[in-house]
Order: C-alpha cells, then structure tokens, then sequence
C-alpha cells in the first residue's frame, strides 16, 4: 500500500514547487509552434493571462489577437479547421463556456472541427478577480457537446502534457487551467495516458478520485488517514471526458466507497461523471467535494481555497462521512 514508484512523483509533499497550472499550456504551444506548421493560436486580449503572449512574442505570424470576441473567435477557429489548421483557442474558462457555447455548440462541435480550447481561471483559487471571472460551471457544459474530450491537468507538467497530446488528438478538445501557482506534484517521468485515470497511491479502505490541484490535497489526505489505519487509494482523473469507467468501477469494487474532489461546482462537474458510472456499474457509497450551489467571490486564493472547503481536510472529513456508510 502507499506512493506507486511507477508514477514517479516527487518524493516530498511537503516541501514543494509551486508553478501555475497555465504555465504548461504556454510553454505546450512554444514547442508545438516549433514542430506543427499547423498550429495557429487564436486568444480573446487576455495573451499576458493565458500565456500565449510567450508564443505570440515568438510565432508572431502564427498568432491572431481576436480581441474582447469570444464568439468571433470560436466561430472563426472552426473555419480555421476546416481547411487543415488546428487552432488553440485561449481565453477564460468562464467566457468561453458562458459567452461563446453556442460556438462551441454549433460551430465546432457540431462539424466535429479539430478546434482546441484552452480555458484559464478554472476555479474559485482565482482570488481577487471574483466571482465574474471564477470558472466554476464550464465542466457540465463542455461535457455534454457530442465529441468534445475534457482535460483537467493537476499540475503543469501534466498541463503541457495534455496540451501536447490535445495537437495530435483529433476532434474538439477543452483544456482546464488555473490561475495561481499549485503544487507540482507529477514529474517528466510521470506517465500520462489521456485515456486512464492513473492511480498514484494503492488502498482498500476507500478510493480518493479528484481532478487538477485536489489530487495533491487528496495525497495530503492520504498520509494523514494513514495515521488512523485507513488505506486510501487515489486517483488522478485528470480526463473528464472521456471518463475512465473501468478505473472508477475497479476502484468501487476493490475500495467500496468513493470521494470526488474537485475545484469546481459539485454540481456536474468530476463528481457528477463519477456518479453517473457508479449508479450505472458498482453503487457504492460516494461523497462529491467542490464548491457548494454558489458563485465564487473575491479575496486572497489560500483563503479562498480554505473557505471553500478546498482542503485535505475536508477530503479526510468526506471518507469518515462514507467509511461510516460502508460499514
């Protein structure tokens, strides 16, 4: 039980290296503008924000400011697909969901184009910017368009890594970053399978399924649970769409109970995935961690994250409300 060596994670979870997420979708697109002639990144002025203005500076040829016009540029990648090139869309996640799904809908996912979105400011850890720019529904509303695939990277090594893979993956693709710098958990080493769910730590007692920064808080909870005898697994779900049914359904029959964590609404998001393939395969009893019916709000993004219930701890309080259940 414990770590699996074979994922090579860093060795200490306590002293760790913070980089945001958003940093490996720049850099992702600096070596994809070197390699893939077909690449054209597309941003909505926030270049400075969503780390395209590292491209932009380099690839300048390459890279088109659509201005404060999301649907203008949704509309326009599809057309850029349509004639061989794969177009990286970047702008807030909210925006881009919120403003621009009818784009998305219509003009991308209905031709199926090979339009890739990278949408920043995932989650409430966005701090003084507030509610309005806080990313906290854009999961159930990427994830019910026919073909679209969904990343959510835990940290940005594996942010790089899925953006890499989003180039040569054809068919509509939406990318989840956040804002703020969080811990660096996965390394180069770390292997990245876009169509598993790699599991980063072996247990029996309950299996901890979470996606991007609360992967990390989920190992955190493990080491304390196993102070108290409890032997948690943890899953590292980091593709919502499509989800991982034989992973989730072996870590039901092998765990019994299940707690989703997620920087996201509970409400059809990681959690809402997770439960729809249990109630359909192996119930079990299962808990959703994430932000509650609510809109975000303003403040410093550690507060922010506590206040919210983003916590170790409330994954720790979560698998003592199922282990109850279970028994």
């Amino acid at each position: 039980m414990g770590i699996v060596k074979e994922m090579h994670l860093v060795e200490d979870l306590q002293n760790i290296k913070q980089v945001p997420s958003r940093d490996g979708y720049g850099e992702a697109l600096l070596i994809l503008g070197e390699k893939n002639p077909r690449v054209l990144v597309l941003d909505a002025d926030l270049a400075k924000s969503t780390r395209t203005i590292w491209f932009r500076d380099k690839f300048p040829e390459k890279f088109i400011d659509m201005g404060i016009a999301e649907q203008d540029m949704l509309a326009s990648a599809a057309g850029l697909a349509a004639v061989g090139f794969i177009p990286f869309c970047s702008t807030y996640g909210v925006f881009v969901a919120g403003r621009a799904w009818d784009q998305v809908r219509t003009s991308v996912c209905y031709g199926n184009f090979n339009v890739k979105i990278g949408g920043m400011h995932g989650g409430i850890s966005v701090g003084p910017d507030g509610a309005t720019h806080q990313s906290l529904e854009e999961l159930p509303l990427m994830r019910v368009l026919p073909g679209m695939t969904i990343f959510a990277p835990t940290d940005a090594i594996e942010g790089r890594k899925a953006a890499l893979f989003a180039a040569e993956h054809v068919g509509p693709t939406y990318l989840r970053y956040g804002r703020e710098p969080v811990p660096v958990i996965t390394t180069e080493e770390t292997p990245f399978n876009p169509w598993k769910a790699e599991i980063y730590r072996t247990g029996d007692d309950v299996a901890i399924i979470a996606a991007g920064t609360l992967v990390y808080e989920g190992l955190l909870a493990a080491e304390e649970l196993l102070k108290e005898g409890i032997e948690a697994m943890v899953i590292n779900c980091h593709t919502i769409k499509p989800i991982d049914v034989e992973t989730i359904v072996d870590s039901a029959k092998k765990c019994g109970a299940i707690v989703t964590a997620e920087e996201h609404s509970i409400i059809g998001g990681l959690g809402g995935a997770v439960a729809e393939v249990i109630c359909q395969h192996y119930p079990v009893p299962m808990r959703i961690i994430g932000i509650e019916d609510r809109f975000g709000e303003s403040g410093p993004p550690e507060v922010l994250m506590k206040a919210f219930g983003m916590s170790a701890e409330n994954i720790i309080s979560k698998v003592r409300e199922v282990l109850k259940m279970k028994k």
